[in-house]
């Protein structure tokens, strides 16, 4: 497993399925993470977190993640993971939802780092793959340790560490401090991966050579926009029309439909999917570098507000940047009773005049919302 020149999917809860994997890669991806799964869990054979280490055929470079606080079960979930076909296995220090800190795991573990530094070494030990760390900077903004935390991972074996350019206390609500990220990269021998608000091809190769990391990790820019792995290997933006956005997602369905199965037990699960990804779906606008590249330099466009007053739009582009939740689901079922995509567009045209946006929706636009 090379750490170094990549672009990774990151390792998403809930987003990180399967399916969306898979339409990450037609759309450029090479190497993707799976969901989180709870190392815990695993041992117990859990059948639901056991599907969270699965990877398709096409995922020829997958990586497992895990959260664990006791070495036998990061080990039994990373070899769970090797058995599987995972190329490396993550270990999570930095997710801040609360379910996984209360159980002393996440994010818990950067306010632990002697005890997060025997787990690595102990995984390393204990899995025949390379084993790589992904962390936060700190707690809080007052309890930043990522240096420490890093040098730890690092003397403890871990092959590479990604860092998440915020502190647990921020969640996503400040921009990623790629400034604390490019300091990490610069103390540290192995590859360190920066994450954080990219969400255009300039904004990762701009960050990705300031910053001296190995590699960048993508997580809400993919989900936001599939293609853009093809955008940063080639270094151009694909401003996709509404119509070719539709298809974009009606292939998401028809993966979905491929890995859930074509039956209403198949419908029920992936209906807890698909209408959660068009609520970022929704959020997408074409940024061109000719507009933005200045103002993306001043502040990260994942974490700026446009005006969006919809004047001038086609019908089916108001329909796609729609946030209410009743219509995502809407969408979501046309998408799966649709035998081809012009069907479904026409669908969702029809959709859009039973649906019309509510008077006095238009205004500012967050890309960062939720």
């Amino acid at each position: 497993m090379d750490f170094r020149g990549r672009v990774f999917l990151a390792p998403l809860t809930k987003g990180g399925n399967l399916p969306f994997r898979r339409l990450c890669l037609a759309h450029g991806a090479v190497v993707t993470m799976g969901e989180m799964a709870y190392g815990y869990q695993v041992v117990r054979r859990s059948k639901s977190e056991l599907a969270l280490l699965r990877k398709h055929a096409e995922e020829t470079c997958f990586g497992a993640q895990v959260a664990a606080s006791k070495a036998s079960d990061a080990i039994a979930a990373g070899l769970a993971a090797v058995e599987r076909g995972a190329s490396w296995v993550d270990l999570n220090c930095g997710c801040p939802i609360h379910d996984i800190v209360r159980r002393g795991m996440g994010a818990t573990m950067l306010q632990r780092p002697a005890h997060l530094a025997k787990l690595v070494g102990e995984m390393v030990k204990g899995i025949p793959v390379p084993v790589s760390v992904k962390i936060r900077l700190g707690w809080t903004e007052s309890e930043q340790n990522a240096s420490e935390v890093a040098r730890l991972v690092e003397e403890a074996g871990a092959a590479a560490l990604t860092v998440h350019g915020r502190t647990r206390e921020q969640r996503y609500s400040r921009a990623a401090d790629w400034d604390s990220i490019a300091r990490i990269a610069a103390e540290r021998t192995i590859p360190v991966i920066g994450n954080g608000d990219l969400l255009t091809w300039y904004e990762t190769h701009e960050r990705w050579q300031k910053s001296g990391v190995a590699s960048v990790m993508l997580g809400r820019g993919a989900l936001i926009k599939p293609w853009l792995f093809r955008e940063i290997a080639e270094k151009q933006a694909w401003e996709p029309t509404a119509s070719e956005r539709l298809a974009v997602y009606f292939d998401l369905a028809r993966k979905m439909k491929e890995h859930f199965r074509d039956d209403e037990k198949g419908k029920e699960r992936a209906m807890r999917f698909l209408p959660w990804h068009f609520e970022f779906f929704c959020r997408y606008r074409p940024l061109s570098a000719e507009r933005y590249v200045e103002s993306s330099r001043q502040h990260p466009l994942m974490q700026t507000r446009f005006e969006d007053d919809g004047g001038e739009l086609s019908v089916l582009e108001r329909l796609l940047r729609d946030s209410r939740p009743e219509l995502h689901l809407r969408l979501a079922e046309l998408l799966w009773s649709s035998p081809d995509a012009a069907a479904a567009e026409a669908a969702a045209i029809g959709l859009a005049a039973e649906m019309p946006p509510v008077a006095g929706d238009a205004g500012e636009v967050a890309i960062a919302h939720g």
